[in-house]
């Protein structure tokens, strides 16, 4: 039998197949994969990523829908962020979304940058704790490795391992991925 890597014991995992003898101990789930619709968010002011990813055990993740959230320069800042929370309260009416996670933000050159990305989560938490649905943040980092197997994976890797555990036909645009990645590392290694 081939050798298989990190992300496919997890797909065979989620599925429902059997993973070989020695790596199996070490994917050992203490409890039963989860199960529901996670809205992923790659929060930024001007191109804030969207993903709604629904996990049914012993079936591939399906992406249901997945949106970038574009907002001109020559917007002001509070517009933007009344599309951000427009966007994720639409998300929120159509679908029963069970969990949001979102990319924290680790790294930010200025203080600038840093204050204008706390707005657009803000925004987006905002809108979430309005509907009393729990949010979990997790590191950029992490979110790589559950999904790609890598830390350091860069965006074309990452949006081509999510593409083919969702089986997505399209391409999707690189903030699209990267929230769709929050969404499954959250599925991933989200304990009760």
């Amino acid at each position: 039998m081939a050798r298989m890597n990190v992300r496919d014991m997890w797909k065979a995992k989620l599925e429902g197949r059997n993973v070989p003898g020695a790596v199996a101990a070490s994917l050992v789930l203490h409890k039963p994969p989860f199960r529901g619709q996670v809205l992923g968010v790659d929060p930024s002011l001007r191109g804030t990523g969207l993903a709604l990813v629904e996990f049914t055990p012993g079936q591939q993740p399906v992406m249901l829908r997945c949106r970038t959230i574009k907002v001109a320069p020559k917007f002001p800042m509070p517009h933007a962020l009344a599309e951000i929370h427009r966007a994720i309260v639409s998300f929120l009416d159509d679908f029963p979304v069970r969990h949001v996670a979102l990319e924290q933000t680790i790294y930010v050159q200025n203080f600038q940058t840093a204050q204008i990305l706390g707005a657009a989560r803000g925004a987006a938490i905002a809108a979430v704790a309005l509907r009393d649905l729990p949010v979990f943040e997790y590191a950029p980092l992490r979110v790589k490795k559950a999904v790609v197997g890598a830390g350091r994976a860069s965006k074309e890797q990452m949006a081509r391992t999510v593409m083919g555990l969702l089986g997505h036909g399209r391409a999707l645009a690189f903030d699209e991925a990267d929230a769709a990645g929050v969404a499954l590392c959250h599925a991933f290694t989200w304990r009760e």
